[in-house]
């Protein structure tokens, strides 16, 4: 009998791992297919809300407050004041939420990420699809409350168009530390502290309803140094048509 020879078994072709682009791709696309659905449930917080807050501290209180000051907010009428810093303070809440809750369902609940790390995806590409995922919802949302604002007659100026580059850029400054945070996590407790202690005076005192100089001297230093601020100041300069007055301050913020 001859021997038969022995043949090695042909080899199996291995698919090239993705490009790091192409990995935070794929996160990004699995995150777009959750939200097709689930976006009815972002529909109120993300655009009914701000809207709501525009008409009726925009139009209604602000008729008293043009009325009673025309001058208290630089010359400008408050619906005016007003929108842009809801435009930034909207980016900021929805850059948070989406870099808290779902970094905990990715991470703890459902560990979504964790299967993708078996994957040729990497942590890395994980959380730069994540931030390109936040990106992309900050467009949305500034764009579609930039149109409701003009609409109702809140836009000064044609510059405003660079008021959605300047609220994308506000939300991300909160988005990569909120999601890091978020990732030492093990329970949602924390959010609820942060949301109450941080993001809501945030809101409120980084010169989204007021100019900041109203607020006393020893508290100012602090405000300035909220992201928010510096987001309402870029967004109102653009919406005003200011923004340029003084091109190193607005370089600075």
């Amino acid at each position: 009998m001859t021997a038969v020879p022995q043949q090695d078994p042909p080899a199996i072709a291995r698919p090239e791992p993705p490009s790091a682009l192409a990995a935070a791709g794929r996160v990004f696309e699995h995150r777009l297919y959750q939200y097709r659905r689930s976006y009815r449930g972002s529909i109120f917080t993300s655009f009914v809300n701000p809207t709501l807050f525009l008409l009726a501290m925009g139009l209604g209180l602000g008729g008293y407050v043009n009325a009673r000051s025309p001058e208290a907010f630089g010359g400008v009428p408050y619906l005016h004041f007003l929108a842009p810093g809801l435009l930034a303070g909207s980016a900021m809440q929805v850059a948070i939420f989406e870099s808290t809750f779902p970094v905990m369902i990715g991470l703890v609940w459902r560990r979504i990420f964790h299967a993708m790390y078996a994957t040729p995806i990497g942590p890395r590409a994980v959380a730069v699809g994540t931030m390109l995922w936040i990106a992309f919802r900050l467009v949305l949302v500034s764009s579609v409350f930039l149109l409701v604002s003009t609409f109702f007659g809140a836009v000064a100026s044609p510059m405003a168009v660079l008021a959605v580059p300047a609220a994308v850029l506000t939300g991300l400054a909160f988005a990569g530390g909120m999601g890091a945070f978020m990732a030492t996590r093990r329970n949602p407790n924390a959010f609820s502290a942060i949301f109450r202690w941080v993001i809501t005076p945030l809101f409120l005192f980084s010169g989204t309803f007021f100019p900041l100089g109203s607020l006393p001297p020893s508290i100012q230093p602090i405000a300035w140094l909220s992201p928010l601020w510096h987001g309402v100041e870029l967004t109102r300069g653009a919406m005003l048509g200011t923004l340029f007055d003084e091109p190193v301050r607005a370089v600075a913020h």
